[in-house]
C-alpha cells in the first residue's frame, strides 16, 4: 500500500527568504558607489605620490629645463634669459654669498631651520623663514603664492629633497633658477646682464650685490644699487667671508 503523499508543502533548506532580499540590497547599494570612489581616490593619490617621488629623484641627475614659474614668466613676457651653469662655472664666492643673505645654516639644517621659524613667529611678518631647500621646491615644482595647500605640499616635498640631493645639488639647481631681475633667471643670465661677464669671473663684491637683489628682484638692481642695496650687500660680503671661515660653506665646496 501506497504512503500518501503530504498536503504541506515542503520547504528547502538554505533558501533564504524572498521577503528581505529586495530590502537588504536596497540598504547595501548606496555603500558600493561609495566605496568604488574612495577605492579610486586612494589610488590616484598614491599614483600622485609615486610621479612627484619620481620626478624630485629625477632632478638628482637631470638639469631642470624650466619651471612652472619660468613658464608663466615666459608666457607673461614673450620669453626669459636662462641658461643652465654647473657648480665648476660659478665662482664659489657666489655661491657663498647667496647662502650667506639668504641661509647661512644651510649645512646645518634637514631642510627646515627651526630657529628661524621661532624668530620668524616672534617678529611675525618682518621676517621670513624659508630654507634654501625650501624656496628650490617651491621655484622647481611649485607655484609662487602664500596658499596653504602650497604650503604643505612645500613643506611634504622638502624632506625628500633633502633626504635624495646633496647640499650641493640644491645650491646649484637653486642658483639655476632663480630670478635675479624681470625675465632674468639664473646667475648665469643674471652675471651677464648686470656686469658683462661669465659667472666664473665674479667678484666678491658682485657675487654680493647679486644676491641683495634676493627675495626681490624686480626692485632692486645689481648694476645700479641704492645706498640700503650697498649696505645690504656689505653685510653679505662680510657674511660670505664668515661661513667660509667657521666651515658653514663646507657642504657645498669641495
Amino acid at each position: 500500500m501506497m504512503a500518501r503523499k503530504s498536503g504541506k508543502p515542503t520547504r528547502r533548506k538554505g533558501r533564504k527568504s524572498t521577503a528581505d532580499g529586495p530590502v537588504a540590497a536596497i540598504a547595501r547599494a548606496p555603500l558600493r558607489p561609495l566605496r568604488w570612489i574612495l577605492r579610486w581616490t586612494v589610488r590616484g593619490l598614491l599614483v600622485a605620490v609615486a610621479l612627484l617621488a619620481i620626478w624630485v629623484l629625477s632632478y638628482t641627475v637631470i638639469d631642470p629645463r624650466t619651471t612652472p614659474y619660468i613658464r608663466h614668466e615666459a608666457r607673461r613676457l614673450g620669453g626669459v634669459d636662462r641658461a643652465w651653469v654647473s657648480m665648476d662655472e660659478i665662482a664659489p664666492v657666489m655661491a657663498r654669498s647667496v647662502v650667506a643673505a639668504e641661509d647661512a645654516n644651510f649645512c646645518l639644517h634637514w631642510g627646515f631651520d627651526m630657529a628661524a621659524i621661532r624668530a620668524a613667529l616672534e617678529q611675525g611678518a618682518r621676517r621670513g623663514a624659508s630654507t634654501l631647500s625650501q624656496q628650490v621646491v617651491k621655484n622647481a615644482f611649485l607655484w609662487h603664492g602664500r596658499d596653504w595647500s602650497r604650503k604643505a605640499l612645500e613643506a611634504l616635498i622638502t624632506p625628500l629633497v633633502e633626504a635624495t640631493w646633496s647640499k650641493r645639488r640644491i645650491l646649484e639647481v637653486y642658483l639655476n633658477i632663480v630670478e635675479f631681475d624681470e625675465g632674468i633667471f639664473g646667475v648665469e643670465a643674471a652675471a651677464r646682464h648686470y656686469f658683462g661677464i661669465g659667472p666664473e669671473a665674479l667678484s666678491a663684491v658682485q657675487a654680493a650685490r647679486l644676491a641683495a637683489v634676493l627675495p626681490n628682484p624686480k626692485a632692486r638692481d645689481a648694476a645700479r644699487p641704492t645706498a640700503n642695496l650697498r649696505r645690504r650687500a656689505a653685510g653679505i660680503l662680510d657674511g660670505a667671508e664668515t661661513i667660509r671661515r667657521d666651515g658653514r660653506a663646507a657642504c657645498f665646496e669641495d
